[in-house]
């Protein structure tokens, strides 16, 4: 068995791994991976708009890897509208690396169960094979939270170069045409860079639990015989 220091930093880094899988799946579930700004260029275009007037052709958008919002403003008063990606919409983004952050994200719920388990298995009993032991333990944080990771750079991927939001604004618009004015990332993207980062959180605990601890040692007196003790 293990002793009670070991016991306490296995114990938290088996809250840290399923609170990372906790995190992941709230992050798949909130629409709201990226919020921006869009411009509908036609209604600008066709009215001549001054500076000024652009306020009134600049709508919102939010989406996430599932479904999303935008309200569109082309002078005629906002219109909102909700979205879904798939089965439609994902056919006219980069489908391959839509659905690899997707799958890279399921891929993270399973390491990130795996690692509990291993933290727990840890915090119960001293196994006999070191790679279940607090190596293990750093094996598979470090290939739940690279998954992560993976994740949120091939999204930033979408978003940047591939003009994902663009995308998004302008599908089935056939009458008007929306322009990028901005953009930023949201409480779920976020929450998917904390979920990377609880994994690292648990490679430092994994290696604070590996500290020995001094070994508390009683002093015993020697005990002294004199020559009255044996004559007593």
């Amino acid at each position: 068995m293990p002793g009670w220091f070991k016991k306490a930093w296995y114990g938290l880094a088996s809250v840290l791994s399923f609170s990372s899988f906790i995190l992941i799946i709230i992050a798949l579930a909130v629409p709201h991976w990226l919020s921006g700004k869009i411009l509908c260029q036609t209604g600008v275009d066709l009215v001549n708009a001054t500076d000024l007037e652009l306020v009134k052709f600049i709508g919102d958008i939010y989406y996430g890897l599932f479904r999303g919002c935008k309200v569109r403003q082309c002078g005629l008063g906002g219109r909102q509208s909700q979205f879904t990606i798939f089965p439609h919409l994902v056919r006219e983004l980069n489908t391959g690396l839509h659905v690899t952050i997707l799958l890279l994200l399921f891929l993270a719920l399973a390491l990130a169960l795996v690692s509990t388990g291993f933290a727990i298995l840890n915090m119960v009993q001293v196994p006999y094979r070191a790679v279940n032991g607090p190596g293990g333990i750093c094996l598979w944080n470090v290939l739940a939270g690279g998954v992560v990771a993976l994740a949120i750079a091939s999204f930033m991927a979408a978003v940047k170069f591939h003009d994902l939001t663009e995308q998004i604004a302008n599908f089935q618009e056939r009458l008007f045409q929306f322009v990028v004015v901005e953009e930023q990332f949201e409480e779920s993207f976020w929450i998917c860079v904390a979920s990377a980062s609880a994994h690292a959180a648990n490679l430092v605990v994994v290696a604070i639990s590996q500290i020995p601890l001094p070994e508390i040692k009683t002093k015993i007196e020697e005990a002294t015989v004199t020559a009255e003790d044996i004559l007593y």
